[in-house]
């Protein structure tokens, strides 16, 4: 995936944790709803001064936009069994969650 879909698919990402409609995005950071849709979309890239805005509204920093980090399944969970062997809350929140989900 090209840097500009990564950037628009994580700008999104943020909107939408935030929860924004592109619309009143776009009317807070000064610009059309169809050009953050072609960001968002990784059609076009957004000026210095438009992730700027991004980043006031969204209040976030920048960098936060660029951070891409995938990690495999095997790194995930060894993440996540480092985080519960040290924190029993955690660990009874997932497990919380598993049991919830009824995963079999």
């Amino acid at each position: 995936m090209d840097i500009k879909k990564q950037l628009g698919k994580r700008i999104q990402l943020i909107r939408k944790s935030k929860c924004f409609t592109q619309e009143k995005l776009a009317e807070l950071i000064g610009i059309e709803p169809p050009s953050l849709s072609y960001i968002e979309t990784g059609k076009f890239s957004p000026s210095v001064e438009t992730l700027q805005k991004l980043a006031e509204v969204l209040e976030v920093d920048v960098w936060e936009f660029y951070y891409f980090e995938t990690l495999s399944n095997r790194d995930m969970i060894l993440e996540l069994t480092k985080a519960m062997a040290t924190d029993e809350n955690l660990t009874k929140i997932f497990y919380n969650l598993f049991k919830s989900l009824e995963y079999k």
